[in-house]
């Protein structure tokens, strides 16, 4: 995929890598534009293209009192705040056929979770909207049946769809990252590694999920020196008392300082091209 098609992303002439960044889900308008302002002025600074990620509703929780969501509409226009204010890119995550074309109102690119990553009519659904499509690799599958769900975009029209890498489960309660799959996936779609959802740890006894936040950047690395297009990160100013996901984010506080040591991986692995 041409990432040119993705509105208003800059910098692609810089060869870094592109980032989505921004927290698990939209708690609020005032946390937003400030997670926001920072990663664009770190992103700025660096010349990393950059997308804003957030969720406008979480509908897979563990339980059923964890947070799903401050109300769709408020938590969309918030999106859309922030793309129009900062001018960058907004991706969201959507759930059913009647989401799509409502998040699509608001937002550039429509993401599949990876536990509805096999459901068609999600699929064509959001296809025909027109965005782009971001598919994130199931849980459950291997790199290689991720063709079909690609399959399912383009032949519904839509030739503007990227995979994400989130891990694979290890066990019950665990998630390695295969780097075997990197370059299959790259093969059929542009291909992202989402550095914090691979370091999760699923189905805890408390349906509170946990995390390995201290492997972000040794994840995030190991994505660079194999060559994905893009790194999706979920941050916060304070992860420890974020709504959704909180342990596996990482502190905004540590972005800047990571995204520089991979741009000079990155620098370096381009070297070798020349």
């Amino acid at each position: 995929m041409d990432l040119k098609v993705i509105h208003n992303l800059k910098y692609l002439e810089s060869e870094n890598f592109f980032l989505i960044a921004g927290p698990c889900a939209i708690e609020g308008e005032e946390m937003a534009l400030k997670i926001a302002e920072s990663c664009v002025k770190i992103c700025d600074k660096l010349k990393v293209p950059y997308v804003f990620k957030g969720s406008y509703k979480k509908a897979n929780r563990s339980r059923i009192d964890s947070f799903s969501g401050i109300g769709d509409k408020k938590a969309l226009s918030i999106l859309k705040k922030i793309k129009d204010h900062f001018n960058v890119p907004v991706i969201t995550d959507i759930h059913n056929e009647n989401d799509a074309q409502i998040a699509a109102e608001y937002v550039d690119i429509l993401q599949i979770p990876a536990f509805l990553v096999r459901q068609t009519d999600l699929l064509v659904a959001a296809a025909k909207t027109n965005k782009v499509i971001n598919l994130k690799k199931g849980q459950f599958m291997s790199p290689e049946s991720m063709q079909f769900a690609v399959d399912k975009i383009f032949n519904s029209g839509n030739q503007n769809v990227m995979i994400t890498e989130r891990g694979t489960m290890f066990g019950y309660q665990d998630l390695v990252v295969d780097f075997r799959g990197i370059p299959t996936m790259k093969s059929y779609a542009t291909t992202i590694l989402d550095v914090t959802h691979s370091l999760q740890k699923p189905n805890q006894t408390s349906g509170v999920t946990g995390g390995l936040p201290d492997m972000i950047e040794t994840i995030a690395r190991a994505g660079i020196v194999n060559e994905v297009d893009g790194l999706f990160i979920e941050t916060h100013f304070d992860p420890e008392n974020a709504l959704s996901d909180g342990k596996n984010m990482l502190p905004i506080k540590s972005l800047e300082k990571i995204l520089s040591r991979l741009i000079s991986i990155r620098e370096t692995i381009n070297s070798f091209k020349s």
